[in-house]
């Protein structure tokens, strides 16, 4: 999937795309053909550069049901030809997400089209998990010939069938096609799932990988056979290194991080760093120096585990390094740095939004840890990364920071914070917002009553309206 086109932010498509809270309100403001085109963009397009971990769909769903939205364009996007030719789950995956919401919701447009979908479509497993949690048993009962006739009978046809059982998400549709009063039914899904449960078995009963006796060699050639397959198994590698070296091999693993093979360098630079070798800091520094890529990638991550003090100290010479290096050290410090080192982490901070922009992988600590050590000075910034990235997940975390370093949060961000596409940034909002705002107090009625919302977003609401809480 290539990454989204995210418009500017200062536009209702840039807002809704992102998933702010501003979105919805000025969506609700907005001509209604307007708000409701730029709705059906985000949700056939779908505009998260991480679809599996950002959410939107309940923040869509919840903006349809207020604009009283058609679904003719999710129906036209979800049955075009183009769903036979574009097999990938991200294609479909956030409309057949929405229509979930909506059906839980009481939408029976929603319901009949997921329906229609799971009978029909190519992503239909994904149809099917969202009616495994919204439809009653007639439902899903009606869709078990339709499926079962997408695996021919055969034994490939069996085995696909197995696979698809084993991996459901959702494992209820199954259990009710293997109690089918259609014995053709309910005997294949019975031997599929039973298949499934014995392939299951077997991968338990044939592990791949290091052997109890192995030794630091054969670790390390395992690290390096990785590499030529384009798999980094460094991480494990240096698992196994925990349990099969002892004291007489460090002087070979400590040559390994020297002068190794790619696998084996960052094998042992990350066996050092975990066990806080005398000499792990100065192979850090030589690897950045002079390793490839993926060893000075390894490099610095070895180095951001580190939790001794000698290692922060190191962070706070390193931390005006132009290098990653230099920015690791930065990240270090705004986790596990003091006081005396806000200056150091609001430097970091400021570099990488000038340097790489509002969406920089690095800003996700940087911001954390402006929020931890309440860095004041650094409200300008975390609100200019607020309104930039399309990143609903670091929003949320500059959300975070800013209720920690910025007064005028509970009367500014919180207020729409409210209305956010990532339940935790709702949550802080609800811990936050300033009621004296009469939308403040009507959104946290709403989310108190809404049966979608998370546990622990009405917890924060509760806390807020309570019969305990001070008065709204």
């Amino acid at each position: 999937m290539f990454d989204p086109v995210i418009a500017p932010s200062g536009t209702l498509l840039g807002l809704l795309q992102r998933g702010r809270g501003d979105g919805t309100l000025h969506a609700l403001t907005a001509p209604r053909a307007e708000a409701l085109a730029a709705l059906n963009h985000c949700v056939l397009r779908d505009p998260r550069h991480d679809w599996q971990v950002e959410n939107r769909s309940l923040y869509y769903a919840r903006l349809y049901l207020d604009l009283n939205g058609d679904l003719d364009a999710v129906e036209a996007h979800l049955f075009d030809t183009e769903d036979v030719l574009d097999t990938e789950e991200s294609r479909t995956g956030l409309a057949l997400a929405v229509l979930g919401h909506l059906a839980s919701y009481g939408r029976r447009d929603a319901l009949a089209l997921l329906r229609r979908y799971a009978a029909t479509g190519t992503n239909w497993a994904w149809a099917l998990d969202e009616l495994a949690l919204r439809d009653d048993d007639a439902g899903l009962r009606a869709l078990a010939a339709p499926v079962l006739a997408r695996f021919p009978v055969d034994s490939e046809g069996e085995a696909e069938l197995a696979t698809a059982v084993r991996d459901a998400f959702e494992p209820r549709p199954w259990r009710l096609w293997a109690e089918d009063s259609r014995e053709s039914i309910a005997t294949r899904v019975r031997a599929a799932q039973e298949a499934g449960c014995f392939d299951r078995w077997q991968r338990q009963m044939r592990p791949t990988g290091p052997r109890p006796g192995w030794s630091v060699q054969a670790v390390f050639e395992w690290a390096q056979q990785g590499v030529e397959r384009g798999a980094a198994l460094h991480v494990p590698a240096a698992r196994c290194l925990s349990a099969v070296a002892g004291p007489e091999d460090r002087p070979e693993i400590v040559e390994a991080a020297k002068d190794g093979s790619e696998g084996a360098r960052c094998t042992a630079l990350r066996y050092l760093a975990d066990s806080n070798d005398s000499e792990a800091l100065q192979l850090i520094e030589r690897a950045v120096a002079t390793g490839s890529a993926p060893v000075v990638e390894a490099a610095v991550d070895a180095f951001e585990r580190m939790r001794s003090v000698a290692a922060v100290d190191r962070a706070r010479g390193w931390a005006r390094r132009p290098d990653p290096l230099g920015a690791a050290a930065g990240r270090m410090l705004a986790c596990r740095g003091g006081a005396q080192d806000s200056d150091l982490v609001l430097g970091a901070l400021r570099e990488a939004v000038m340097g790489e922009g509002p969406d920089a992988p690095t800003l996700w600590t940087l911001v954390d840890g402006a929020g931890r050590l309440g860095i004041a000075c650094a409200a300008p910034v975390l609100r200019h990364v607020y309104r930039e990235t399309a990143s609903s997940h670091l929003r949320g975390r500059a959300a975070r920071a800013l209720a920690a370093t910025d007064p005028s949060f509970p009367t500014g961000f919180a207020v729409e914070c409210l209305w956010d596409c990532e339940e935790t940034t709702r949550e802080i909002a609800a811990r936050h917002a300033e009621t004296g705002d009469a939308r403040v107090v009507e959104q946290l009625r709403r989310l108190a009553a809404d049966p979608a919302e998370e546990a622990e977003v009405q917890t924060a609401v509760r806390s807020r309206i309570g019969p305990d809480a001070p008065a709204v």
